[in-house]
């Protein structure tokens, strides 16, 4: 038999979760430790973003210096700017992310740049980072259209791809911000983004808006991604559009999946239900997801059944 394939999860419920939900300090330390019991070891765990704006994740460096580090740990966070990219580095990231839209009017609305002059602001980072101790990438957030605009396919990556190679970033994360993609949309841009880097330096971020999420990993895994963000209970959103669904695929449900097609995550699954319903508890929002109320699949008989007419 051959040797099972595996993927890494990573958790960006404490990033996405505390952007739109304000909580103590403590709450997100604690999220991030049952987490790591579960066997979580990849974690975008902040952003170093205005704390005006971003109230949540005022607290980015409390939150690295409290979370206990451990062997195969990896912390990452997002960052706007060089000023972000060096309160990152000072507070020991492990990986720093680059917000760049690929939606213009979001990218305008969000952080008052067009998308031309976030590159010019990602090109400062790349001379500052290659200086420093950091692995630097960048998003590429609506990758698949949204939130105003149509979907977008393999074509309108192009451009994009090459500009960011010239800077000499090729680590990206594609986000399917808006939940536009099947699975033939998300194999075309994806195809697209490997035919200029590695698998291993890709990683994919589905937000399940419209239902596909669980749909779209296993294309990834027969196009050889094996990084994947997931946000526990399908918690998130952006404080500036409220009621919006800005959640992440649910990470108990995409391990269930992926360990159901004999993919190996590392993670342990009654463990990570139990810190999505600690989650949804502590901040009083019921969350998202299948298994944490219908329970795992079994591998063993259950109770008898509880049926009357």
């Amino acid at each position: 038999m051959s040797e099972p394939k595996a993927v890494r999860i990573r958790e960006i419920a404490p990033r996405l979760t505390f952007q739109d939900h304000i909580a103590p300090t403590e709450v997100k330390v604690e999220l991030v430790r049952r987490l790591v019991d579960a066997g979580v070891r990849a974690f975008e765990l902040s952003s170093f973003v205005r704390p005006d704006l971003i109230k949540g994740l005022a607290d980015a460096e409390e939150v690295f210096a409290a979370v206990r580090r451990t062997p195969g740990l990896h912390l990452g966070c997002c960052v706007g700017n060089v000023r972000g990219l060096a309160r990152a580095i000072d507070a020991g990231a492990d990986s720093a992310s680059f917000l760049l839209s690929a939606d213009e009017d979001f990218a305008r609305a969000n952080i008052g740049r067009s998308t031309k002059d976030s590159l010019a602001e990602l090109e400062r980072m790349a001379a500052y980072a290659a200086d420093h101790r950091v692995q630097l990438g960048t998003y590429v957030i609506f990758a698949w259209g949204g939130p105003t605009g149509p979907a977008r396919g393999a074509g309108e990556l192009e451009p994009l791809a090459r500009r960011l190679l010239d800077l000499g970033v090729d680590r990206w994360i594609l986000a399917d911000s808006s939940g536009y993609a099947a699975p033939p949309q998300i194999r075309g841009l994806v195809t697209a983004a490997l035919a200029h880097i590695p698998a291993e330096n890709l990683t994919v971020q589905i937000h399940d808006a419209r239902g596909m999420g669980l749909a779209a990993l296993l294309p990834l895994l027969d196009l050889g991604v094996r990084n994947l963000d997931t946000a526990l209970a399908g918690s998130g959103g952006h404080p500036a559009m409220p009621g919006a669904q800005g959640g992440g695929i649910c990470t108990e449900d995409a391990v269930q999946l992926l360990e159901l097609s004999d993919v190996d995550t590392g993670i342990d699954l009654p463990r990570l239900i139990a810190a999505a319903n600690w989650l949804a508890d502590e901040l009083g929002v019921p969350g998202k997801g299948f298994v944490r109320r219908t329970g795992p699949v079994p591998d063993r008989p259950g109770q008898p059944l509880a049926f009357r007419w």
